[in-house]
């Protein structure tokens, strides 16, 4: 794969003069190695291009370059009818904690021993050197293995490197997933800051799983956001949550049900519907986010039917619902700019600010608001916001009995 090919380059950086500065000055530098051009020798400034220590350590690489082999390797992936999938680490496929923040209540998790509940015997791991304690996610090593038919696979983590390497290696023992692609924060360009430009992947055919959006200020079409998992107290703690964790209450998500098994067949469908054979396009020119709009007019009708990508995907969730709100919002802020306006219609909503027969929903925390007591009335649903962010993170409209306001008995 092209990683290797780099770092081949890399240590054949060439330490010979070519014979003239006018060669030199003729030279495109595509890269850089321990501050010298891998292709002519010449010493280049620290600053030069996009680091890649991940790859190689001390490597560097021209915008020419980076383009030249995203291209290259976009073409052997989808020769292979693969895509690339970006997976955070924290809170999406693991959590980890710091032992000193494991509570009284969670002790029975430090007996390493037959004592353990056995759905935690092959998935909590005890990392001494860091003084960490590890948990799989339930059905991480399957959704990996069924991944990785489809997608070349990054980590990308806002941890330091050797965390992200020793959580690596309970991944994925058999060093079958993820070779050198492990970026860490110092592979960042941005400070607090996840981006694609460090990811030698073609944006339009990269996805990403995480647990935070705001980290992906720059690519948020690309991400698929998951659930968090808070498997630690520590973790609900710093999450302002005001409930016990799964590890106090002697539980864990599903192994069939779960977020993990949940967003594997929304990856299979996304895989499937891209690389759709009866799409008349090239397959470079398909994009993972959304239909191009300029080809739209050279599309034909199976092309605008099937085509449905991230973007459209999502949409299908909640796209019979009307949505009105109600005392969800401060009061003069523009309702189309909310938070939970902007993720209704991301799902398929159609939101609006007025009550009419046609609207299906009211949100809600107060039963007692004028539109919540027309909702009750006019025999509409009820619900609380909760119910949108629930559908949203499982990828399907949740049963609104579960989400349902009630009027406080007096």
């Amino acid at each position: 794969m092209h990683t290797c090919d780099l770092c081949a380059c890399a240590m054949r950086v060439t330490m010979c003069n070519h014979g003239s500065s006018l060669k030199r000055n003729m030279c495109p530098h595509p890269g850089v190695y321990a501050g010298m051009c891998m292709r002519c020798g010449q010493e280049m400034d620290d600053e030069f291009g996009v680091a890649f220590g991940y790859i190689h350590k001390k490597l560097r690489l021209a915008s020419d370059e980076i383009s030249r082999l995203r291209d290259k390797d976009l073409k052997n992936l989808l020769r292979d009818r693969k895509l690339y999938l970006i997976l955070d680490l924290d809170h999406t496929l693991l959590h980890s904690a710091r032992l000193l923040d494991i509570t009284v209540e969670e002790g029975y998790l430090h007996n390493q021993t037959d004592a353990l509940p056995d759905n935690l015997k092959s998935s909590l791991f005890r990392v001494e050197w860091m003084q960490m304690m590890t948990k799989l996610r339930p059905f991480v090593h399957s959704f990996l293995k069924e991944a990785s038919n489809l997608f070349e696979m990054y980590i990308y983590t806002m941890g330091e490197r050797p965390y992200a390497l020793e959580m690596a290696k309970l991944l994925d023992p058999g060093d079958n997933y993820f070779s050198s692609r492990i970026i860490a924060q110092g592979d960042c360009t941005q400070r607090n800051q996840k981006g694609l430009d460090v990811v030698l992947g073609r944006e339009s055919a990269v996805l990403v799983l995480d647990d935070t959006e705001a980290v992906w200020g720059k690519h948020k079409d690309n991400l698929i956001l998951m659930e968090r998992y808070h498997f630690f107290a520590s973790s609900c703690k710093q999450f302002g949550l005001n409930c016990k964790s799964l590890s106090q209450l002697k539980s864990d998500e599903s192994e069939t049900e779960g977020a993990l098994p949940t967003v594997l067949k929304i990856l299979q469908r996304i895989h499937r519907l891209f690389f759709d054979e009866a799409l008349e396009d090239n397959l470079e020119d398909r994009d993972v986010r959304q239909v191009n709009l300029s080809q739209m007019a050279e599309c034909t009708l199976s092309f605008l039917i099937k085509a449905l990508v991230l973007k459209t995907v999502r949409k299908e969730i909640l796209k019979d619902c009307k949505v009105v709100f109600s005392r969800v919002f401060p009061t003069n802020f523009p309702a189309e700019q909310h938070t939970l306006w902007k993720m209704a219609e991301q799902l398929g909503a159609t939101c609006s600010t007025e009550l009419d027969p046609s609207v299906t929903h009211v949100v809600s925390t107060d039963a007692g608001t004028e539109k919540s007591r027309w909702a009750v009335c006019e025999n509409k649903y009820l619900v609380h916001p909760r119910w949108i962010e629930a559908s949203k993170y499982t990828w399907q409209k949740q049963p609104e009995e579960n989400y349902l306001v009630h009027a406080k008995n007096k």
